[in-house]
Order: structure tokens, then C-alpha cells, then sequence
């Protein structure tokens, strides 16, 4: 007997409403070394599909109860990875075509010959075999640039928040101030309506805010006393600075922190630094950055003054609606304060643990 120890892993499944086509293939079949069963018509097919594992449906078009071209469509959604070839008595080339166009992988005109019948069969196989190979293959490399991605943009947001830390711990805040600005940020962007990836883009740009302060001398930025006029005018500084560091970056996310940095001391009323921009020609994120990090400064400790209570920061915050900050945006800061709160008390100083 010429029998292919390997066809002996292959299960077929022959359909066909004549039981002695399905027995002629059948023996056909297991002859060349296959493992065969058999159903009268599509429905009995698809509940043997369910009960095991097939590597090819031999199917007949012609059949009652449910024809073999929506079995082909019932195979092909339900069971993606099983070869189907599709026998007809009749030679129709617009017939055959739809077959393929559907997903068979073969199709043949009975009367059949032994020869034909192996050979289809074993190029089928030969084909979904490849076909799986290079499946799993695919979805190997799809999930090994996952992998990559997701390294590279882990290493992004701590490039990005250790140069936001490098420049709080300039002025003596903690490395949670960028933290904290970065929930905030990205809590009003959402609420807001923004689209989740320029949400998730604020959330990574923004602890670069303050990234100017590098620039800026540290007996201005550790001062505990109120500033000169001297020593605010050079203050106001660092927005310029922190968008000339950014500002010829490729990444969008360092881009977005160049715009952040620039505009987040600019004031609704048009009476803010470095440009004076007034209302809505003040970027978004820069809106938003802004009631972020006053919100923050005025509830921590600071070199130069002490933190107050989230009630009168509010209060203090109210006072600035339409003249600070962008009263849309403040008001929807407001109205969820309760998650302002949560972030708040999750990503605390260490000294109000």
C-alpha cells in the first residue's frame, strides 16, 4: 500500500447527499493514507466540524438542505484554518469562480479520477499548511513588535518624566508635581471630548511644562521670598527657554511638550507670559496645562510659600475664570473635582503619605 505516513495527521471531511460518492472518496482517500468521515448534507457537516479537528472539507455544491456554497461561507467564517474544496457534476465557470472568490481552495468536475481527487487534495493541504506557517508566523511578529513598541514607548514617558523631574527638582518640588500634572492633564483632555490618543499625547507631554527652569539661575528658582521685578522678568523666561529645547523635536510628544511649555503661563484675559496670547489662539494644552499646574501649585508646598486647602484653591481658582483660565475648561475641572481629588491622594508628596 502507498501510504504517506504523514496523511495519516489529516482528517477530511467528505459532504455529499450520494453515500456512494462520499464511499468511493472515502476509500479513495484512506487508501492514500487519510482519515475520512462523512455527512449527507451541510448541517450534518457543520455539527461534525464541531465535534473534530478536520484539516479539509471535501464538499458537493448540489445538495438539500443547505447547499455547498453556504457551507463553503459557514466554513470560512467559522472555521478560518480548514481547507474546503468543492465538487460539482456541473462544469460552470461563473460557479467555480464564486467558490474561490469565497475561500475554496479547489474545485472539481465529477466525473472524478483517483489521480485528480490526491492530487487536489494533497496541494490543498500543502497550501493551508504554508498558509498556517506563515499565520502563526505573523501574529509572532505582530506580537514582537508589540513587544518593541511598547518598550519604546515605556522608554519615551521615562525620558519624557525625567526631564520633567530634572526640572522640578531645580526648584526643589518633587518628581510627583509631574506626575500629578500629567492624571490632570490628560482627566481634563478626555473630559473635554478630545480624541484618546491626543488625550494619551497631553498625559506624556505635559510633565515637560516646566522644562525651561534648566535655563533659569538657581538663586531666582530656590528663592523663599517674594521675587523683584528684576528677577520675575527673567523668570518669565523659562516658557521661551523649555519651547527653544523642544521645539525642534521630531517626536510628536516632544512637539506637544514644546507647545506646553511655551503657553501654559499665557492667561485667558490675554495678560499671561511669554506672548500675551488671549482666549482661544492659546492652544489647547496649553489651556489645559495651565489650570493643571496652579491647581497643583497652590495645593503643594513650594520653596516659597506653603500649601493650601483644595477648598480655597478652588475658591482662589473661581476668581480667575475668564481672566486666568479658560472658563469652559475650568468649569469642567471643577465638576470633577471628586477624580482631581483621587489623583491628588494616589500620587501625593512623600511627606503627605
Amino acid at each position: 500500500m502507498n501510504m504517506n505516513m504523514t496523511n495519516i495527521l489529516h482528517k477530511i471531511l467528505i459532504v455529499d447527499d450520494e453515500k456512494a460518492i462520499c464511499d468511493t472518496f472515502s476509500r479513495l482517500l484512506v487508501y492514500s493514507g487519510y482519515t475520512c468521515h462523512m455527512a449527507a448534507n451541510g448541517r450534518e457537516a457543520l455539527n461534525l466540524l464541531g465535534e473534530h479537528d478536520f484539516s479539509l472539507v471535501l464538499s458537493d455544491i448540489n445538495m438539500p438542505l443547505m447547499s455547498g456554497i453556504e457551507l463553503l461561507r459557514n466554513v470560512v467564517d467559522k472555521h478560518p484554518e480548514l481547507a474546503v474544496i468543492m465538487i460539482s457534476g456541473i462544469d460552470d465557470r461563473d460557479v467555480a469562480i464564486n467558490c474561490l472568490e469565497l475561500g475554496a481552495y479547489g474545485y472539481i468536475i465529477k466525473p472524478v479520477q483517483m489521480n485528480e481527487l490526491v492530487i487536489n487534495v494533497a496541494n490543498a493541504l500543502h497550501r493551508r499548511e504554508l498558509e498556517i506557517i506563515n499565520k502563526r508566523y505573523n501574529q509572532q511578529l505582530k506580537e514582537l513588535v508589540a513587544a518593541r513598541t511598547e518598550d519604546l514607548n515605556l522608554a519615551r514617558e521615562e525620558t519624557i518624566m525625567t526631564l520633567g523631574k530634572a526640572a522640578e527638582f531645580r526648584d526643589n518640588e518633587t518628581a510627583q508635581h509631574t506626575i500629578r500634572m500629567s492624571h490632570y492633564c490628560r482627566l481634563l483632555a478626555h473630559q473635554y471630548g478630545l480624541s484618546e490618543s491626543q488625550c494619551e499625547l497631553i498625559r506624556l507631554a505635559s510633565p515637560l511644562h516646566d522644562i525651561g527652569k534648566i535655563g533659569i539661575s538657581d538663586t531666582i528658582l530656590l528663592k523663599p521670598g517674594k521675587l523683584t521685578e528684576e528677577e520675575f522678568t527673567i523668570i518669565q523666561q523659562h516658557p521661551e527657554i523649555g519651547y527653544r529645547i523642544l521645539a525642534d523635536a521630531k517626536s510628536d510628544s516632544l512637539r506637544l511638550g514644546a507647545s506646553i511649555a511655551y503657553t501654559h503661563h499665557e492667561k485667558f484675559d490675554g495678560t499671561g507670559y511669554p506672548r500675551k496670547m488671549q482666549g482661544t489662539s492659546i492652544p489647547i494644552e496649553g489651556r489645559i496645562a495651565a489650570i493643571c499646574d496652579v491647581f497643583d501649585a497652590l495645593t503643594t508646598n513650594r520653596v516659597y510659600k506653603a500649601a493650601i486647602e483644595v477648598d480655597k484653591a478652588i475658591e482662589i481658582m473661581v476668581e480667575g475664570r475668564g481672566k486666568h483660565f479658560d472658563p469652559e475648561l475650568l468649569d469642567i475641572f471643577l465638576n470633577n473635582m471628586d477624580a482631581v481629588i483621587q489623583i491628588r491622594k494616589e500620587c501625593a508628596d512623600p511627606e503627605n503619605k
